[in-house]
């Protein structure tokens, strides 16, 4: 199986089983606890059918979006995820890239491999950052300064890990950063010779946002759990969240919001968005999807602020029934590393080449040829 067999999420999956060890490729794919909100928040999708219109003028096609007061040309975003180098050696770079290329949004996480500056460096397409508060409150208000200098669009503030879930499978499998040799892992990592010797060869591994800065992003082994709960401030509040807003001063989102209590919180402290989102299942296990959360964070305040929804999202399909219900656009994180993973830039690519595809396709056969077309009238729930 190669990068041109893969046509959808599930084969990119499969293939970036195939090619990592298998600590990286279930740090991808776990999720906390049972996983069962890592299962549901693609299964909410189910619950929603979609309803079709016959005969209308389909000559012409627009997927555009303003988003984060940037212009995309599809209603679909790279969501921030960590470690991206962990995967395949051209990491976050890679991605950016592929994003500009296809005419949308990247988004770098705190916890990334490749620094503010080398991504602002490496394209100049719209590119958000992903904030922290670190308990150094200095190192976080410098990743918005740094973040200026670097020509960033936006920026998000996630608020869902005050404390790392419970990620049973990076404890079983010892999963640690920079990734560690040990009797448990040796066979894996030895029938992947092609990443070790990347991992081995290539660029040494780092936080490069808080190399030089914390311990733990210089060299330190040690766990990504730990790496969270030893460094997020777990005292922040809505006050420290407006005071991020004020000194980005730009399209701001609050990223992790569930309910439509902090929704409602979100737009009175000055935010331009709100992600939906419960980090991918890897937090509080049991909790709603973002798509069971769309409709009614939407009825409260979707004249008011941008609705995000991020999580889940597997299929053209889902994008459609997301933007009917009320979402300015979606995010997708497994959707480019499981594509990363499999083959580095080229298979983002071919990752984002085919989810767009599936999205103007799936919109002929809707019979409409704007997103702005999609309303709930398009919907049927079980």
């Amino acid at each position: 199986m190669g990068i041109k067999d893969c046509h959808n999420t599930a084969d990119f999956r499969q293939l970036a089983k195939k090619r990592l060890p298998a600590p990286l490729f279930h740090y991808i794919d776990g999720g906390a606890d049972d996983e069962v909100t890592l299962r549901r928040n693609t299964e909410a999708f189910d619950n929603c059918r979609l309803i079709p219109s016959a005969l209308a003028d389909l000559t012409g096609m627009d997927l555009s979006v303003n988003v984060l007061g940037q212009d995309i040309d599809w209603p679909v975003f790279c969501s921030p995820t960590a470690m991206s180098r962990l995967f395949h050696h051209e990491g976050e770079c890679a991605v950016a890239r592929t994003a500009h290329k296809h005419k949308t949004m990247y988004s770098l996480s705190s916890l990334s491999t490749t620094s503010i500056e080398e991504i602002g460096a490496s394209t100049s397409g719209p590119k958000c950052f992903q904030l922290y508060i670190h308990k150094d409150r200095g190192l976080s208000w410098d990743f918005i300064e740094r973040c200026k200098e670097s020509d960033f669009s936006a920026m998000c503030l996630t608020v869902d890990t005050l404390v790392a879930g419970n990620r049973e499978k990076d404890l079983y499998t010892g999963m640690v950063i920079p990734p560690k040799f040990t009797l448990r892992s040796l066979l894996s990592f030895a029938g992947h010779p092609s990443w070790s010797f990347n991992y081995l060869l290539r660029k040494k591994f780092e936080l490069a946002n808080v190399a030089g800065k914390i311990q733990e992003g210089t060299g330190k082994l040690t766990s990504v759990v730990g790496y969270m709960n030893s460094q997020f401030d777990r005292s922040i509040t809505w006050e420290d969240a407006q005071q991020a807003i004020q000194r980005w001063g730009g399209p701001f989102a609050i990223k992790g919001v569930m309910s439509v209590e902090d929704a409602r919180r979100s737009v009175d402290i000055g935010a331009s968005a709100v992600m939906i989102s419960n980090h991918g299942g890897r937090q509080l296990d049991g909790s709603t999807a973002p798509f069971d959360q769309l409709g009614p964070i939407v009825d409260a305040v979707g004249d008011k602020i941008e609705v995000i929804v991020d999580g889940g999202v597997r299929r053209g399909t889902h994008v459609l029934k997301a933007l009917a219900m009320g979402a300015k656009a979606c995010m997708i994180g497994r959707g480019y590393l499981y594509a990363l993973a499999a083959g580095g830039e080229a298979a983002v690519d071919r990752a984002l080449s085919r989810l767009r595809d599936e999205i103007e396709r799936d919109m002929i056969l809707m019979g409409c040829s704007s997103i702005k077309e999609l309303d709930r009238s398009k919907l049927h729930f079980d």
